[in-house]
């Protein structure tokens, strides 16, 4: 089967068997959750057998840790580039993304929906990264607008994080629209230029006295909240 990683993205050495099985398990949890995944068809697709499976793993749980830890991994080390590279707010950063990460964001798209609440996972791990990336890259560019470790600037990433990510979650919503699929290579681009179009069309948009009047009016029903009944 092919790479789920993208060049430069796997660990020195991960090509053994262990890592054909997390491979496997990386698709067959996308496609069909932790619930609906099998270890059999896990080791099928991987092409060893179920006991080979059980001796790497041992259960379906651990397996799923495992393809935790690999995309956290896989995302951590591109975010981190970001970072070093100072691209993380381009919208060249995410089209890259889409273009060399499809198995994983897939992956992340069902753990995203599959398990909201669980913070240990490690879909809540890159969300949270998504979002201190986006955080720095705000803080970075506009110091003023949004000081670092204010509120403003949290809220402010960690909509543009869900937001981002959204498009991963809701990628078969946005293939039916768009007549192909966005996480498949050849595509990617065309997410990362409706986004930067929706940007600069926004950013018209919040310099409008309609724009205005939204931020002197949701400051006020923030300062003054009414009653609850």
């Amino acid at each position: 089967m092919d790479s789920t990683f993208g060049v430069g993205d796997r660990p020195a050495g991960d090509l053994t068997t262990r890592a054909r099985i997390r491979d496997a398990a990386l698709v067959h949890f996308a496609e069909r959750g932790i619930k609906g995944a099998t270890m059999r068809g896990i080791a099928e697709s991987a092409g060893v057998s179920l006991g080979l499976v059980q001796h790497h793993f041992g259960s379906k749980e651990a397996l799923r840790q495992a393809c935790d830890d690999a995309v956290v991994e896989a995302f951590h080390g591109r975010l981190a580039r970001g970072v070093t590279e100072d691209t993380l707010g381009e919208v060249g950063f995410l089209t890259d993304l889409y273009a060399s990460s499809g198995p994983l964001l897939r992956y992340l798209a069902r753990a995203l929906v599959d398990s909201p609440l669980d913070t240990s996972s490690g879909a809540a791990s890159v969300f949270d990264e998504l979002t201190a990336g986006a955080g720095e890259f705000l803080s970075h560019t506009w110091p003023d607008r949004f000081p670092p470790g204010s509120a403003r600037v949290r809220d402010a990433a960690s909509v543009m994080a869900a937001m981002h990510s959204g498009t991963v979650v809701l990628h078969s919503h946005l293939a039916r629209r768009l007549g192909v699929d966005p996480l498949e290579p050849e595509h990617a681009p065309r997410i990362g230029l409706a986004i930067l179009d929706l940007y600069a069309a926004m950013g018209e948009f919040a310099t409008s006295p309609t724009a205005e009047h939204i931020r002197k009016s949701s400051a006020q029903d923030r300062d003054n909240p009414k009653e609850q009944w």
